[in-house]
Order: C-alpha cells, then sequence, then structure tokens
C-alpha cells in the first residue's frame, strides 16, 4: 500500500495532529508532503489541499473523511477505524462530522495559536 497525505504546517491544528500521526505511523507507511512549502509537489491546487485533507492511497485521491480513514488504515492502532469506514453509513458520518470541524476551524486555529504564543 503507498500513502501520501498533504498537510498545513502553517496550521496549529495540523502542525499538532500531522506530529501524532507521525509518532503513530512507526513502520513509516505513509508519506508526508507540507502542501503550505511552495517547492512541494501539489496534485492539485495547493489552495484546495490546504482548504480540506486530503490523501493519495494506492493511485486514488481522496478527501475529507475518506482521506483521514486511509490515513488510519496505514497505522495498526488507528486501523479498525480505518476499516469501519470503509462502510458507507460510517463513512458518511464521519464526513457530516467533518463538515462541522471545518466550520469550527478557523476558531480553533486562532485558540491553538493564542495558547502556543502563551508557552512559547
Amino acid at each position: 500500500m503507498s500513502l501520501t497525505v498533504w498537510h498545513d504546517s502553517g496550521c496549529p491544528l495540523c502542525r499538532r495532529e500531522i506530529a501524532l500521526m507521525r509518532r503513530l505511523d512507526r513502520r513509516g507507511a505513509i508519506s508526508f508532503v507540507d502542501a503550505s512549502v511552495a517547492s512541494s509537489v501539489c496534485p492539485r491546487d495547493r489552495q484546495e489541499l490546504l482548504a480540506r485533507f486530503h490523501a493519495e492511497e494506492d493511485g486514488h485521491m481522496l478527501s475529507g473523511a475518506a482521506a483521514f480513514a486511509a490515513m488510519w488504515r496505514a497505522i495498526p492502532l488507528l486501523r479498525p477505524l480505518g476499516l469501519a469506514a470503509r462502510t458507507p453509513l460510517v463513512l458518511g458520518s464521519l464526513e457530516w462530522l467533518y463538515g462541522r470541524f471545518l466550520a469550527l476551524r478557523p476558531t480553533l486555529q486562532r485558540l491553538a495559536r493564542r495558547l502556543e504564543r502563551r508557552s512559547a
């Protein structure tokens, strides 16, 4: 299985999440690409990749909850959740939750940035 995940290192939420996923990916199964870096290779419009989570699993581009599920399948600890997300009901529910998260993300990013500044 080949898996590439695009992320935004400029986002404090993304930085934390990707750091956790890197720690959990002990086999090195995931190739992480920082889409916010101008020199990174992006298969889609950079702004599209930064606005919504994307992954490419075995040559298939995935977005949103499906991309998260692919990442989870590559990590043994999270694999059961990723496999469950292959069912339409679970994936649909996760996509609905992801949509709600995206609406809250700007507020959460501001809070995370404030916390980072306080702890620096």
